[in-house]
């Protein structure tokens, strides 16, 4: 693991764009992306019903282009089938806006796991890092190390609880377009700056911790330690 103590900007930008890389995967993103995309634009230019069926269009394509790539199309996949099952629900509520309660749904269990992870005192980031990076999960909760954890959960906790709100009440209201501006912008444009800051924060936190890297617990080394310089 490259310990750099006074990384350079230029330095810092290429551990963002690698830890992005590592979490996200290459090229799934546009999965999440592009659907909603054209689907806000041709909500402006032709309304609600046309968008509606629109987007599915790019999800298809998506799903097309990665099995003649011989890709993965598991994130294609769910994008096909979170749009076909906002239409059905669309269908049986009779509402517009019902196109968007799939991800009301997703929002508010996702706030609801990030506060029962703090409560637990089991944070939910921690959860997250563990699955993509596989270190030992007993390092995430050694006290030296779960406060950075517990705090960007927290930080996440409020991020989609006002996210939620807000898109509710613009449900209720049945304000079609404006849920669907929301919908994206507090989508992966406002997620992605969220996993920057929290990879910005928890970096900073942990070698403020002083607790020991993952290397320093795998090998039970004592204190004092160096700490976990990257990654997080």
């Amino acid at each position: 693991m490259p310990e750099n103590l006074t990384p350079t900007r230029e330095s810092k930008g290429r551990e963002l764009l690698d830890e992005f890389r590592l979490v996200l995967g290459s090229g799934n993103l546009l999965d999440a992306v592009l659907p909603p995309l054209i689907f806000l634009l041709i909500n402006a230019l032709f309304g609600f019903q046309v968008a509606m069926w629109v987007s599915l269009g790019p999800a298809i394509l998506i799903a097309v282009l990665r099995l003649w790539r011989g890709q993965s199309l598991l994130y294609a996949l769910a994008g096909i089938g979170s749009v076909g099952l906002a239409l059905l629900i669309v269908w049986f509520l009779g509402r517009s806006e019902g196109y968007f309660l799939p991800n009301l749904v997703s929002g508010s269990v996702t706030a609801a796991l990030a506060l029962i992870s703090l409560l637990i005192r089991r944070p939910l980031v921690a959860w997250t890092s563990f699955i993509a990076r596989r270190w030992p999960l007993d390092w995430y909760w050694h006290p030296r190390v779960r406060p950075a954890y517990s705090e960007v959960t927290l930080a996440w906790t409020v991020f989609f609880a006002v996210r939620l709100i807000w898109q509710f009440s613009l449900f209720q209201a049945e304000a079609a377009s404006r849920l669907a501006f929301i919908n994206f912008i507090l989508g992966w444009p406002a997620l992605v700056i969220l996993l920057v800051l929290s990879y910005l924060y928890g970096t900073w936190r942990l070698r403020n911790l002083n607790g020991p890297s993952v290397e320093e617990f795998r090998r039970q080394v004592p204190p004092p330690w160096q700490g976990q310089r990257r990654g997080f």
